[in-house]
């Protein structure tokens, strides 16, 4: 039998916290959510959020970075500044579309694409 993917796997310091980030703003189902564990889910992508209280491993530099497309970019960056995340560096608005980068719980990193 060839190998499947399952999930990918982010650590954090506060998992419900990070759990909000990524149901309340882009949609993410919550399938399991503990103090220690969550599994999200967008579509057939898994997202398996795990505590680590560790600062060596969790760090404020980049880790793992996350696309999205959204519908509305300015709505979208308004509810995760809200939920205490970061821009790192500024909307941009190119021929294609907006894009915005965003430093989220724990140094995880999530892009932003708004097509035109």
């Amino acid at each position: 039998m060839a190998a499947s993917f399952r999930w990918i796997l982010q650590l954090h310091k506060d998992v419900p916290k990070a759990v909000r980030f990524y149901s309340e703003v882009l949609d993410f189902s919550i399938n399991v959510c503990t103090h220690r564990w969550a599994e999200l889910q967008s579509g057939p992508l898994k997202l398996a959020l795990m505590h680590s209280s560790s600062d060596i491993v969790v760090q404020k530099g980049y880790s793992s970075l996350l696309s999205f497309t959204v519908d509305d970019i300015n709505n979208s960056v308004t509810k995760l500044l809200a939920l205490g995340a970061e821009l790192d560096g500024p909307i941009k608005y190119e021929i294609h579309g907006k894009v915005a980068a965003l430093r989220c719980v724990d140094g995880h990193m999530l892009g932003l694409y708004q097509p035109s």
